[in-house]
């Protein structure tokens, strides 16, 4: 099964009220199991970028000035999106500025049918526990000393192995992608999955006793006498 996590950064927290995507961050998972391929770009908002959002992401409105409006790349992201279900973290708010961009270009909305929220996976696994990204990563023990800031790509790779997690998580050592190259989109190379360790064929052991092993196991019994399993 193909799925798409992918996380958004913005100018802030409302699209209805003019704030814009900045970047977004998709990273393809077949079987739960990252591929590789993975779509990211940023944006240019055409709009100013507010102190306290650029706070949270880093992301400066000279940083982003040269940068591609959404509706140059619109077409691609949908290509790389194509119909897979979207895993996102409090995924309406993904979505909401997601549906506004495309209404922009004047392109359909993406059906929130397909939208899998795994704020409510975690709320329903885990009631009354702090469900951000950064407190569910701690329960799991994912690392992200790395994250000093929001990023769209950094948070969606975050947000991949939670979902992994969220769903039931993986056996350690079980390799289920196949080896493949890197397929890369947008401006950031991700690496392959690694593939499985090649393990060198050994030959199955004896168990069957000797002839000496036998022998010393019927005068080792021999010495219980009477025993109750001879009495039949």
């Amino acid at each position: 099964m193909r799925e798409i996590v992918f996380d958004t950064e913005t100018t802030g927290l409302d699209p209805r009220s003019g704030d814009r995507l900045v970047e977004i961050g998709c990273i393809e998972m077949v079987n739960r199991v990252a591929t590789g391929a993975i779509f990211h770009a940023y944006f240019n908002p055409e709009r100013d970028m507010p102190a306290e959002a650029e706070a949270v992401h880093g992301l400066s409105i000279t940083f982003l000035s040269d940068k591609p409006k959404f509706a140059t790349r619109a077409a691609e992201l949908l290509d790389f999106l194509a119909d897979s279900p979207l895993v996102a973290h409090n995924a309406g708010f993904d979505f909401g500025f997601l549906n506004t961009e495309l209404a922009l270009c004047g392109l359909g909305e993406i059906g929130r049918d397909r939208m899998v929220d795994t704020v409510a996976i975690a709320r329903r696994k885990h009631p009354g526990a702090k469900l951000s990204l950064d407190a569910l990563c701690s329960r799991y023990g994912i690392d992200r000393s790395h994250r000093t800031k929001h990023g769209a790509l950094l948070d969606a790779e975050l947000l991949a192995q939670l979902y992994v997690e969220l769903m039931g998580g993986r056996q350690i050592g079980l390799e289920l992608a196949a080896d493949a190259a890197v397929v890369t989109r947008g401006e950031v190379t991700a690496p392959a999955t690694p593939s499985a360790t090649p393990r060198s064929f050994r030959a199955p052991r004896p168990h069957a006793a000797s002839a000496a092993e036998r022998a010393r196991h019927e005068q080792f019994m021999a010495g219980f006498g009477d025993a109750l399993w001879n009495r039949s």
